[in-house]
This record gives C-alpha cells, structure tokens and sequence, in this order.
C-alpha cells in the first residue's frame, strides 16, 4: 500500500545548537533538573538538529551531552532521551545488540527491526554494528538464532535483496506457484524455498508474487503461512508479508502488543516512537486508531507514566 509518510518531528524553525545547548546545559547545571525544558527541546528538533547540539555541548563546554543526561535522569525516561540523541543507525544497532544479549534473544524486536528496514538501511546497521561491537551482525544473530529462522535472518542482514523497482510479472506467477508447492501444495513445509523468495525479492516483486499466489491458492500468502507454520520463523515472514503490503499497520500492530495484556514492553514503545517519528509515526497513530478503535496517545496515557510519559506524548505530536 503507498502512502504519503507523515513524520511528528520536523526540523525546527530558526534552530540554533548554541541556544539549545545553552539552555541543556541550564537546566541540568546546580541542583535540580529542569525535566521539562529538557523534553521540550530534544522532542522537538531532529536527530541532525540533535547531533549539532551535541557537537556544540563538546567544543563549548568540553562536556558529553549524552553522559550529562544520563547523570541527571534515570529509568525509563533517562532511556527515551538517551534515544533520541543516538544518530539513527545506532540506535537501531544498539536495540539489535540489547535484543540478543544475555540469555535468551527477543526475537520479535530482531524481527521488527529488520523487516521494516530496505536493502541500504540494512547495510548501513550491518556496518555501525559492526563499529560499535567489533562483530558481525550475521555472526551474532547465528549464536543466539537456529534452524530455518537462523538462517532466514541472516539471509536479511547479508544483503542479497533485489534493489528497489525490480519487479517482473513473469517470474512473480513462477514463484508463486513455488511457494504453493513448497507449502499448501504439498505435506509439511520447504522453508528453504520460502527463505528465499522473501529474503531475495524485492518488496515491490513480492507485491505482485503475493496477488499472484492469491489468485493461486485461493487465500492470501498470510494465510497459508499461518496454517503451516509456526513460532519465530512464522513472525519472520509474517513480518515481512505485513510490511509489504503496509508497513504502518505492522508498526501499528507491534505497538498494540507492547501495551495490551499484563504489563509494557517499553523498548518496542521507544524503538518504534523514536525511530519512526521523522519518517511516519503520524500515519502510524492514524492506523493504529483505525484498528483498534481508540488513540495511540489515549493509550500510551493508560500504560504509562511520568517523564517518560510526558516525552513518548510530545513525540507522538498529541
């Protein structure tokens, strides 16, 4: 589905670094923390406005603005602004790192993070990973991830995607009678041939292999892999069928699961609301009402609180 991309932050009109920093400095200087001044300027300038503060933090008081931050605030809301100060592709990189540290991995945020990104956005992560963690992004996810899906991830992360715009209509119709063989059309599941094709096509020829395989199977692509399959490997595909088709309504739905049922999951809040609030939270708020009937804002009042609150809220751009 096209859309128009509708971001909640914009460059700040008649910016200034010096001014900013001026006043950062200001209300983390002496005793007490001016929290409000804080969200008010760093919510409301881009990530490129960001960097520029911080470069002006360094050369005018000698200081580390992140470090600074982190001294004055604490928990969820110290992580949010942290964040947003984080130039894009480590932040994302930094989520990917938290996300297979320690014991176990969250799959779905390793998911998330790779589906909803392009051929150059991967190699961009895939390079600041590698810088920041003196690794590489394949090896560590094949340590943490196994089988079909181990493999499937790292086919992501290797770059062998078709570059945007390369669309065929004849080898869509091939291959989605190969998906049919590999699943609906035979017992059990080829997982190497769907590994394939969703790691290998670009997203504008799985469009057109997905019509294709409805005109096929009778059903659509999400509903077969549903009844084939199941677990990490099934939100892998099913994470980049969504995104296919509408990335907003998978991010839509990523945040509908942070909130519902018993407790938040605050990281998948911060890396989605951060990381989407240049490109097109707007238009992700606007799905997430459309699906669920009630406002991302009403129910980011609901689940959380606080300072945290309060910046989630002026990212959103209530």
């Amino acid at each position: 589905m096209a859309y128009t991309p509708i971001p909640t932050v914009v460059p700040k009109d008649g910016f200034s670094a010096s001014e900013d920093g001026q006043a950062l400095r200001a209300a983390m200087k002496g005793f007490g923390t001016d929290e409000a001044a804080i969200i008010d300027i760093l919510t409301t300038r881009t990530n490129a406005q960001r960097q520029e503060i911080a470069k002006f933090f360094t050369s005018e008081y000698g200081r580390n603005l992140i470090e600074d931050l982190k001294s004055e605030l604490g928990g969820k809301f110290e992580s949010v602004i942290v964040a947003l100060m984080q130039p894009p592709f480590e932040f994302l990189a930094h989520h990917l790192h938290k996300a297979m540290k320690g014991i176990g991995t969250d799959d779905q945020a390793v998911i998330e993070v790779l589906c909803t990104r392009n051929k150059a956005e991967i190699q961009e992560i895939v390079d600041t990973y590698w810088r920041l963690y003196d690794r590489p992004l394949a090896e560590h996810i094949c340590t943490e991830t196994s089988g079909d899906f181990r493999r499937f991830l790292t086919l992501l992360v290797t770059g062998v995607r078709d570059e945007p715009g390369v669309v065929s209509a004849e080898k869509a119709k091939e291959e989605a009678q190969l998906l049919y063989n590999a699943g609906e059309g035979k017992l059990g599941t080829d997982e190497e041939v769907f590994n394939k094709i969703l790691s290998h096509d670009s997203y504008e020829q799985l469009r057109i292999v997905f019509e294709e395989y409805k005109n096929l199977a009778g059903r659509t692509i999400e509903q077969s892999l549903r009844n084939e399959l199941s677990g990490s490997l099934l939100d892998a595909y099913i994470g980049v069928v969504e995104c296919v088709q509408c990335p907003v309504t998978y991010l839509a739905k990523q945040l509908h699961n942070a909130v519902k049922g018993f407790g938040t999951d605050n990281n998948t809040l911060i890396r989605i609301i951060v990381s989407r609030s240049e490109i097109d939270l707007g238009n992700i708020k606007q799905e997430y009402e459309r699906l669920y009937d009630k406002t991302l804002e009403s129910v980011v009042k609901g689940d959380v609180d606080g300072d945290f609150q309060k910046t989630l809220l002026a990212l959103i751009g209530q």
